[in-house]
């Protein structure tokens, strides 16, 4: 939604993350002009529609793969402005991200022989902590995840390819009001704006929520199915 998103830019944001290609399509589209797709982009389709993008826009997106880094230089090669990636690393959801230092290395290496893709940095999201139990429990996930972030932007900085951008991001930490490490230079919180039921096993309540569905009940065939 391009009008919250300017609300928030209002309030001090530098610029937006969305998820796909698409949404940084809409959110250009109506004069959104920094934004960073937390996520691979992958295909020469999806490839040329960021590069046309890139050309108007400060528009920023993951890998975890050098299949990616080569595919990104072929389809940005003669581009006014080279890719702008970040690499992405898993740090607990088991999603998607670099697991291995030397997974990580052969990225970087693969990237350092390009013309037309630029290491702007790494990222991660730690949604796993959307499962904790605790604020104790938030804080020490949180920690690790910021931790094993801030360790592969140092492998990047040995060789020789310094993160200008080292990017967390989840909601609950900062409810919480747990301090960013030193070293991160961004946050990417998003589910606090509208929040949903995830949020409530440590906040103990559904007070932050913009919405809610009253309802009955007909039936309860299980324990976990309503």
């Amino acid at each position: 939604m391009p009008y919250v998103a300017k609300l928030q830019e209002k309030a001090g944001a530098t610029g937006i993350t969305v998820a796909k290609t698409g949404e940084a399509e809409v959110m250009a589209a109506r004069g959104l002009n920094d934004i960073f797709i937390a996520n691979q982009v992958v295909g020469k389709t999806k490839l040329e529609r960021v590069r046309k993008q890139a050309e108007s826009i400060d528009v920023s997106f993951g890998v975890d793969s050098p299949v990616q880094i080569k595919q990104i230089e072929e389809v940005f090669r003669g581009a006014q402005k080279p890719a702008q990636v970040l690499v992405e690393i898993e740090v607990g959801e088991k999603r998607s991200g670099v697991i291995e230092e030397s997974d990580f290395r052969t990225i970087l290496e693969a990237n350092r022989t390009t013309d037309r893709v630029h290491f702007r940095g790494v990222f991660s999201h730690d949604g796993h902590t959307y499962k904790a139990e605790s604020a104790e429990q938030y804080r020490e996930l949180f920690e690790e995840a910021s931790a094993r972030t801030l360790r592969f932007a140092k492998i990047a900085r040995e060789e020789g390819m310094e993160p200008e951008t080292v990017s967390i991001g989840s909601t609950p930490p900062f409810l919480l009001g747990f301090d960013i490490p030193e070293g991160i230079t961004e946050i990417r919180p998003g589910t606090y704006v509208f929040m949903d039921a995830s949020q409530s096993g440590v906040l103990g309540d559904y007070s932050r929520y913009a919405a809610t569905i009253l309802t009955t009940v007909i039936s309860k065939p299980t324990r976990e199915r309503a």
